[in-house]
């Protein structure tokens, strides 16, 4: 069968598209990062320092017992994480926090 020239087919279409929408997903995350970087390194260093937020880790007798295994773990981890990245937790409260919850 002759390899067809020309325009690429559906697949083809989508594979780029995929690719370019990644690409374009990675710069600006880099580009907000930067940025927000550069903002807090402007931040005048008289000011006064801005009230920390401290999430408590759930006490073990309010944490109800993993129903469907590692789901439930798996879950409390990810939500560890994204408090994290939000900044919420320190990274000496998430190492703690994260500890507790693996045992």
């Amino acid at each position: 069968m002759p390899r067809r020239m020309g325009r690429p087919g559906l697949l083809g279409t989508m594979a780029r598209t995929a690719v370019i929408s990644g690409t374009a997903t990675a710069v600006s995350g880099n580009v907000a990062r930067r940025q927000a970087a550069r903002a807090q390194a402007q931040q005048p260093q008289y000011a006064a320092p801005e009230p920390q937020v401290v999430a408590a880790a759930p006490a073990p007798a309010q944490v109800a017992p993993p129903t469907a295994g590692g789901d439930d773990l798996m879950a409390k981890l990810a939500q560890l994480a994204e408090m994290k990245n939000a900044g919420l937790l320190s990274d000496a409260e998430f190492a703690a926090a994260k500890a507790k919850l693996l045992g």
